[in-house]
């Protein structure tokens, strides 16, 4: 049966979907941007789509990496390792925090989950100082854990996910406890895949935070084998603010760093749709 449309409907759908299309315009802009020769790249007016399409750009940036100490696969290697491990740790920590301030009842509780809402309200730079010092003291500078510990404990994630698995009724894990069930067997069984929404959705803002971080390999990698793309990256545009040459590798570079985060945007974006409007219970 063919469904008639309102004048509001076929308003708000032409509305949302030029606003759709305008959110784009960057991320075309940045594809475009990449594959722009050296004298596209400084027309005026400036052109928003490129007309002579290259490689030249990625192989310029891979050819300065080749000439460097370190090269440029070691780089990318460093940030696929660390955001690996990083994304696996945080999922499992927080996951397990979640559960148990969500479902059990502990002396300082309360205490415990203000804490957390504290630790939201502190600034990444207020906790700069604290964090090369527990490193340094732990003796791990130069190590994928020195990436892996300042990222760890992830304040959002836990807020995120107590707020989660809250919502799963208490009966079902009573009714597994019945079953023979073991805490375990609980939280692998049954809250992981029923807090799968809010998981996807910590996996996308973990992944953006580290993949993108300079700070840790700036602070705590004196040993530049061990730093990450990020790193060499943001070196990389900083000295090239001023050079002519240079501004096809940072367009190149900066897609090089855009890409990854899309593409894990495009992956779990339904699921965080789910974690927004909470119908991850049935």
């Amino acid at each position: 049966m063919n469904r008639r449309w309102s004048g509001f409907q076929i308003t708000l759908v032409t509305c949302f979907t030029a606003l759709a299309a305008f959110m784009l315009l960057p991320i075309v802009f940045i594809l475009n941007h990449a594959f722009k020769p050296q004298n596209e790249l400084f027309l005026f007016p400036p052109q928003f789509l490129v007309k002579n399409p290259t490689l030249r750009n990625f192989e310029t940036l891979f050819l300065h990496a080749s000439n460097t100490t370190v090269p440029f696969t070691r780089y990318l290697f460093n940030s696929l390792i660390v955001a690996g491990l990083t994304l696996f740790g945080v999922i499992l920590v927080s996951t397990m925090a979640g559960y148990v301030l969500g479902k059990f009842k502990f002396h300082f509780k309360g205490l415990t989950l203000s804490l957390i809402t504290i630790s939201l309200m502190f600034a990444p730079e207020t906790v700069a100082i604290p964090r090369y010092l527990i490193i340094s003291g732990l003796g791990i500078n130069n190590t994928y854990f020195g990436h892996l510990l300042p990222a760890l404990a992830s304040p959002v994630a836990v807020f995120m996910l107590i707020g989660f698995i809250s919502q799963i009724p208490n009966e079902l894990l009573e009714a597994a406890k019945i079953d023979g069930a073991s805490h375990f067997s609980i939280f692998y069984k049954l809250v992981i895949p029923l807090s799968t929404p809010a998981i996807a959705t910590i996996s996308i803002f973990t992944f953006q935070g580290v993949w993108g971080d300079v700070e840790t390999s700036t602070l705590f990698m004196q040993e530049e084998t061990m730093r990450t793309l990020a790193f060499y990256v943001n070196s990389l545009v900083n000295g090239l603010q001023n050079s002519v040459a240079g501004q096809n590798m940072a367009a190149a570079a900066g897609l090089l760093m855009f890409v990854p985060n899309l593409i894990i945007f495009l992956l779990f974006q339904r699921r965080v749709l789910e974690t927004m409007i909470h119908s991850g219970i049935k």
